[in-house]
């Protein structure tokens, strides 16, 4: 494992100390845990979102199988 260091003021210290049963080593790694867990889930939830904002709605009517072959039929002879 890997070891950080983590400043805090004299105040929040020796708060800290009054609880001695508490392990701080695994409340900042549980906070770590969530925070990176937490942007994740955001992050995915915006992509989802952008990603609905951007789809292209056809107007009614329009087959896209008869501008695929028409491409195709014109690209085809440019050789």
């Amino acid at each position: 494992m890997t070891a950080i260091s983590v400043r805090v003021d004299k105040d929040l210290k020796r708060r800290m100390n009054r609880l001695k049963h508490v392990n701080w080593s695994e409340v900042l790694r549980q906070a770590i845990i969530r925070t990176l867990d937490g942007k994740g889930e955001r992050n995915l939830a915006r992509a989802v979102l952008l990603n609905e904002r951007n789809v292209l709605v056809p107007d009614e009517g329009f087959e896209s199988t008869k501008v695929i072959r028409e491409w195709r039929r014109s690209a085809r002879w440019k050789w």
